[in-house]
């Protein structure tokens, strides 16, 4: 708290001489601050933000919101938290927006929450996973889009017990994200089949696993299955090198996120089979939404949406659903705008939770495969968000009371 609080001193000075500048502008639209982490992770994030310039590019063509066109002032944050809290103060002190979304790693996207309690502005987290942002750290002005960290793993756990499988091996990015989720899936499998037992775990620096002693370690552990958090370019080497080392032979392996384009699409040929997944497959979602979702994205990109797109797009669109909902951008109104809101998003309709502010966007759940060279998934059901929430009890005791 210090560190923020020093920082935001420091940026506080210097954007209080510019406060009220460009106000008169500011009254023909309706200013919307973004920040990400777009030069640091550009496989997911390009296509999130041309999922949210679509839905803008909709919703003004129809006319904005409130009579007013929607206008969007984005920064990059370096995934520093640092940084993101600067960005912030910025685009609100400077560019007077009227809320801020967006950020993708956990720690920015805590970051924000943070800021936003302390600044009273709302803040729509799109990207970031953690469990804290809802719950140990919620505020009334931060909403998260997302399927959480929890909600994901709770997906996979169903899937996990009818392996029927006993010795677990766990590998995961040693951050936030990756602590949650092993926490998670430990505790609900446990629960599920109580004679499970935990022989190793793997924990590496985001972005720096060194897969091929993660590969031999977890190998030499002799597992009956694995649970893999990693994502990215630490994904693809462990893949790599799990495949070097046979590791994946007659082991089950049931990871988060692996079935998002964003993912399994570098992985090329190399792509593992028959992993339960979490993830996004594009190419055999027939709902009347997706399908005007996919032709709209595939019109002015020439390109297929990644699972990125559908939560930018779905940003966007519940930003507008809530302004207009409020009737204006006061952020009281705001708050009480996004609880309860319903929005309709490329998977259907979805919810904003009055009890923690969690959307019950969900994901689809099935199992890689191999088709023309590249990763997809097959066997694949959509799971509800709503379906994997704790309890209110649950969440009432996690959550500090606003």
């Amino acid at each position: 708290m210090k560190t923020f609080l020093s920082t935001l001193t420091r940026v506080s000075i210097l954007s209080a001489a510019v406060f009220g500048a460009g106000h008169a502008l500011a009254a023909d639209t309706i200013k919307l601050g973004e920040i990400n982490s777009y030069k640091a992770m550009p496989a997911f994030l390009d296509p999130y933000k041309k999922g949210w310039e679509l839905a803008l590019e909709e919703i003004n063509a129809q006319g904005g919101v409130l009579g007013k066109q929607l206008e969007v002032v984005s920064r990059d944050d370096n995934a520093n938290p640092g940084d993101a809290i600067r960005v912030a103060e910025e685009l609100r002190a400077r560019e007077q927006v009227d809320m801020i979304f967006g950020g993708f790693l956990s720690n920015t996207g805590l970051a924000l929450t943070d800021y936003a309690k302390q600044r009273k502005i709302v803040y729509l987290a799109a990207e970031p996973l953690t469990d804290k942002m809802v719950w140990q750290n919620g505020n009334k002005y931060t909403y998260r889009l997302r399927p959480s960290t929890y909600m994901q793993v709770a997906m996979l756990v169903p899937e996990a017990v009818k392996l029927h499988k006993k010795r677990w091996a766990l590998v995961y990015p040693n951050y936030e994200y990756g602590q949650s989720a092993v926490e998670t899936f430990k505790k609900l499998l446990k629960a599920a089949q109580p004679d499970v037992e935990f022989v190793n775990e793997q924990a590496s620096p985001l972005g720096k696993i060194d897969a091929g002693a993660v590969s031999q370690a977890l190998a030499d552990s002799k597992p009956d299955a694995i649970f893999n958090a990693l994502f990215g370019a630490d994904l693809g080497k462990f893949v790599r090198e799990g495949n070097t080392r046979n590791l994946f032979k007659d082991v089950k392996v049931v990871s988060l996120l692996t079935g998002e384009p964003e993912y399994i699409d570098p992985l090329g040929a190399e792509a593992p089979t028959g992993w339960v997944v979490t993830g996004y497959p594009w190419y055999g979602i027939e709902t009347p939404e997706h399908k005007a979702f996919f032709k709209a994205y595939e019109d002015k990109y020439h390109d297929y949406p990644r699972a990125g797109s559908v939560v930018g797009y779905s940003a966007m669109k519940s930003i507008a659903a809530a302004i207009s909902k409020a009737g204006s951008t006061d952020t009281d109104k705001l708050i009480a705008a996004f609880s309860g809101l319903e929005v309709d998003m490329p998977f259907g309709k979805i919810t904003y939770r009055a009890q923690d502010h969690q959307s019950t966007m969900g994901a689809f759940v099935g199992e890689t495969g191999l088709k023309d060279g590249k990763g997809v998934m097959t066997s694949f059901h959509y799971v509800d968000g709503a379906s994997v929430q704790p309890s209110d009890a649950d969440v009432k005791a996690m959550r500090p009371q606003d």
